[in-house]
């Protein structure tokens, strides 16, 4: 009888916790479509193989497609022309209190200037060629020098530019006085604050930000590790951590299969605590930058129906696997979220 109860007790377990956490009982809510994140507008691509956190990608271009440059005002508008919902951008407090809109935490790689981005003012970044370092053979041409000069926009630029346009905010630094500053311009511009769709990055300034300003959603380096970590050891239970809670919450799609309830019940487990999911792409070891869902096989491990937040870096081949794969989202598709 002993080895009875020894053997129904884990097996008891072991459904219980198939029961409270499968998603053969819950569904996606049918009228939410999936909405698209354009890492920095469309770009320039690069090839991604063994960078790390100073490498200059500008000089590592692939062969260009497209005439756009990253984090300019042109670039995101073509994004939100291809279907983004959202588009992300970097920024730097500089020293005259702007923010400057550009990814590089130096200036020497991608421009033709030298330094660095948060201690030089304004006025002197207005003044360079943000085109200037972009080569895709070795540095015997570069197809962009001499075409972005004047072209690195500020915060308010970028939202008076583009007043439809909803942004996801990136700041590079660990900075508390850079979430202040963001949080004042939301809570004094009312137009600011609706294009501002989140903030994400250091742990200093976007926990900042997101405590400063109401119901501004958002993830710290230090957020999305609490959130993930203490939902994977705690999550079988239902329940949701205070810090995956009233935020933006990332999954990198390769280990999205280990969330409890993943995918319908994970995703509405972080509705209900008034949260978005934003799937990324595959995440390795040492990654320095953010992958996305870029190619046909990330694509294809979207879950079917998915109504979250997806980001890519190539917002041009969106509409293509969007498509392909029958999702509610982009103008093109009213039809299937019943519009």
């Amino acid at each position: 009888m002993k080895w009875k109860v020894v053997i129904a007790v884990p097996v008891a377990i072991a459904a219980a916790l198939w029961i409270g956490n499968t998603s053969l009982f819950s569904r996606f809510p049918e009228d939410k479509p999936l909405r698209i994140i354009a890492h920095r507008g469309q770009h320039q691509l690069f090839d991604a193989t063994d960078i790390g956190s100073d490498t200059c990608t500008a000089s590592l271009m692939l062969p260009p497609t497209h005439p756009f440059l990253e984090n300019t005002i042109d670039g995101m508008k073509a994004a939100f022309d291809h279907g983004a919902d959202v588009v992300e951008l970097d920024v730097h407090l500089t020293p005259d209190k702007q923010f400057a809109v550009f990814h590089d935490w130096t200036l020497d790689c991608r421009t033709d200037g030298k330094g660095v981005t948060e201690q030089t003012p304004m006025s002197v970044l207005k003044t360079l060629d943000i085109g200037y370092g972009y080569t895709a053979d070795d540095g015997r041409t570069f197809p962009f020098r001499g075409k972005g000069g004047g072209l690195m926009p500020t915060l308010p630029e970028v939202f008076a530019a583009l007043p439809q346009g909803r942004f996801l905010i990136n700041f590079k630094s660990r900075r508390a006085e850079e979430g202040e500053a963001l949080a004042t311009l939301l809570n004094t511009r009312l137009a600011s604050r609706e294009a501002t769709f989140g903030v994400f990055g250091g742990n200093e300034p976007t926990e900042r930000a997101t405590a400063l300003v109401a119901g501004l959603p958002g993830y710290s380096n230090h957020t999305a590790k609490s959130c993930l970590v203490n939902y994977l050891a705690l999550g079988w239970s239902g329940y949701v951590p205070e810090t995956c809670r009233n935020a933006l919450v990332p999954v990198p799609v390769n280990f999205a299969f280990l969330l409890w309830g993943w995918p319908e019940r994970f995703y509405n487990r972080m509705q209900a605590a008034g949260s978005d999911v934003v799937l990324l792409g595959p995440f390795e070891a040492g990654d320095a930058g953010s992958s996305g869902i870029d190619e046909e096989d990330d694509w294809d491990s979207v879950p079917d129906g998915f109504p979250g937040l997806v980001w890519t870096n190539v917002i041009e081949k969106t509409r293509i696997e969007v498509d392909r794969r029958g999702f509610c989202a982009l103008p093109s598709k009213p039809a299937i979220c019943g519009k």
